[in-house]
């Protein structure tokens, strides 16, 4: 299924039905007076957050709907029946705005969450509501009122407590793959990934955290380039970020620096919040190089790059250094949610 991450959907809440129009007209009965009921309420539509779900895909096809009308009011005192409501099932982490006015109306981020987008029109009153004591055989009534209609931009972003960041080909798809049950496509030229993966890193039972594979981003990217622009904005919602950085052979000549920067300023540019953001440095590839030649190199470039935040080197390949880093994150994740994260 292709990955869909935003839509625009037309909604339309049912009308409330009308009042009716009736006289009781029974044997034996002169003038019985008004018994038109009132009308149904209108059917509203509301928005339903899934954890089954992990895309808006599902709205490529499907993008109007409309909930039911209420029944007009009967004889014989009887109520219209009301419209029944509408439930769009849609992923967790979705942000809905109204399209025109960019209002945000709702953010659902709890399975089973309900948002009320287009309400019902209330019912019109039958003529039985106006009889008084001067006038008794009232023909008046009421219609019912027009449901609410909009048009809402919906926005998906990713519910992950750890983001991946990193130019294409340092790793990225590799380690997600190695760390959980994702299987993001992996291959020897850049941009493999082509949409956001999701995947759940256990640690032990009741321990576990979900950390998300985005695009590879490149140089000028918050302007367009490439293709994680389209979703640094998954990002958002991490606490983490790992700042991948790929090792290579010294005949290479990788320019640590200007990689490492080059990302910091595309995150920057696009949001100072996203930039603010804490970051751990993860060296990658670890397997490429001679053990002694490795640690130098990192050495090197945390020198280079004034780093003085948390440091790791991991290989996908033969799984060096992958369990210190799923622990070193989980006791990161734990502290900052303040025992939210406890163990159950």
């Amino acid at each position: 299924m292709k990955f869909v991450d935003e839509t625009v959907i037309h909604v339309q809440a049912g009308n409330g039905g009308n009042g009716g129009l009736s006289f009781r007209r029974e044997k034996y009965i002169p003038l019985g007076g008004p018994d038109g009921g009132d009308g149904g309420d209108g059917g509203s539509i509301y928005l339903v957050a899934d954890e089954n779900l992990n895309t808006l895909a599902d709205f490529r096809t499907s993008r109007s709907f409309k909930a039911q009308r209420g029944q007009d009011g009967m004889g014989k005192d009887r109520t219209g029946k009301k419209g029944e409501d509408k439930f769009i099932r849609i992923p967790l982490g979705t942000i809905v705005k109204d399209a025109h006015t960019k209002e945000i109306i709702g953010d659902l981020t709890k399975h089973n969450q309900q948002l009320l987008v287009a309400k019902g029109g209330s019912h019109g009153l039958g003529n039985a509501r106006f009889k008084t004591s001067t006038n008794r055989a009232p023909r008046k009534t009421t219609p019912g009122e027009q449901g609410d209609v909009r048009d809402l931009h919906m926005e998906l972003k990713l519910l992950a407590d750890v983001g991946l960041l990193g130019l294409p080909s340092v790793g990225k798809s590799s380690l997600i793959r190695t760390l959980s049950s994702a299987t993001p496509k992996v291959a020897e030229y850049h941009f493999t990934t082509l949409y956001p993966s999701l995947g759940v890193v256990y640690i032990a039972p009741h321990k576990s955290f979900v950390i998300a594979d985005i695009p590879g981003l490149i140089e000028g990217a918050a302007e367009g380039a490439g293709l994680g622009i389209q979703f640094l904005k998954h990002l958002s919602r991490t606490k983490l970020l790992l700042h991948m950085i790929e090792l290579a052979p010294t005949e290479f000549e990788k320019d640590f620096n200007k990689d490492y920067y080059s990302l910091l300023n595309e995150i920057k540019k696009y949001s100072d919040e996203l930039g603010g953001k804490d970051r751990w440095l993860v060296f990658t590839k670890t397997d490429l190089l001679p053990e002694d030649e490795c640690q130098a190199t990192i050495d090197k470039c945390v020198r280079e790059l004034n780093w003085e935040g948390p440091v790791f080197s991991v290989s996908s390949i033969n799984k060096s250094g992958t369990e210190e880093l799923c622990n070193s994150i989980y006791h990161y994740l734990y502290e900052t949610e303040d025992g939210l994260k406890s163990e159950q």
